[in-house]
């Protein structure tokens, strides 16, 4: 009896240690689940619960069951405080660990924030250098203007000065001009006038001042007092003839001047050319540029229209 005893917990005996064992295994389950859940009752159920499903068989296996179910709950009762000690260790280190997060939370915040507030305050910098490097560009651009426009105005009033010293200059070259061909022009006058007081002289040398002697003499010496004053249109028209290149000796052209009593001379053209147009066109305008010839009025009205209102005279360049 006492052998079938021993045969029949034999026989139950490893069942009881695999249920032991999945039963440790659960709560080595459950232990590392406490960390992420709240605390337990014990697993004390479990193990009736277990007791209780077996009840269902034999006596013998019942007792046995209950014994080992004894021994277990005799050494689950130290591992289920260890457990729960355990248990709550680890919620204190959840606990430590929470805080520590949201220390670190906290801090990374901080930091976070300390670091925006310097990104802030940089980027405030750098706005702030751009802007002054704006001011600086926009400052040295002024100055370069105006720096610009001082050097336009200089460029123009000096271009201004130089235009009023050409002008100047200018002015006093036709002022310097303007008194030479004055001062020339007087010269020529002068010449000129001179030249009519010596024609005037001998004139008065070849006529007598009185209109009598005048008449006289014209009565007489008609002829001699004619060669006079054509000697005197011959040298007249000498003085103002300019040589041509083409004048050569043995030239000869005749010339018809028309004066008026006074003396002026009114026309003078070619009647007999010699062949060569600048020689004769030279005769034409010395016979004009003499003008006129005042000792014509010291001859009477009838003695002038019979000689001098129109009178040939030939002028050859050897004269």
């Amino acid at each position: 009896m006492q052998q079938t005893e021993r045969s029949q917990s034999e026989s139950y005996f490893w069942p009881v240690v695999w249920a032991v064992g999945l039963h440790v295994l659960m709560f080595a389950m459950l232990f590392v689940s406490f960390a992420f859940t709240p605390e337990l009752p014990p697993a004390r159920p479990v193990v009736q619960a277990t007791l209780y499903q077996l009840q269902s068989q034999s006596q013998a296996t019942t007792q046995t069951t209950q014994k080992v179910a004894g021994e277990a709950q005799k050494t689950s009762a130290p591992q289920f405080e260890t457990e729960r000690l355990e248990q709550k260790k680890a919620e204190e280190q959840k606990q430590a660990q929470a805080e520590a997060q949201k220390v670190a939370a906290a801090k990374k915040a901080e930091e976070q924030k300390k670091a925006e507030e310097a990104r802030k305050a940089e980027q405030a910098k750098a706005e702030a250098a751009k802007k002054a490097e704006a001011e600086k560009a926009a400052e040295q651009k002024r100055q370069a203007d105006i720096a610009k426009k001082r050097a336009e105005e200089e460029a123009k009033k000096k271009a201004a000065e130089e235009a009023k010293k050409k002008a100047a200059a200018e002015e006093a070259k036709k002022k310097a001009a303007a008194a030479e061909a004055a001062k020339k022009k007087a010269a020529e006058d002068a010449k000129r006038k001179a030249a009519e007081d010596q024609k005037a002289a001998a004139l008065a040398e070849l006529l007598s001042d009185n209109v009598q002697n005048q008449q006289a003499l014209a009565e007489t010496h008609g002829d001699k007092v004619a060669g006079n004053l054509d000697d005197l249109i011959i040298k007249l028209i000498t003085e103002n003839w300019q040589r041509p290149m083409s004048a050569r000796r043995g030239m000869s052209v005749e010339l018809l001047i028309q004066m008026l009593p006074d003396g002026t001379v009114t026309n003078a053209s070619v009647s007999r050319s010699s062949g060569d147009a600048p020689f004769d066109n030279s005769a034409v305008a010395a016979v004009r540029n003499v003008g006129r010839i005042p000792e014509m009025q010291q001859l009477d009205r009838a003695t002038f229209d019979r000689m001098y209102r129109q009178r040939r005279v030939i002028f050859k360049p050897e004269d």
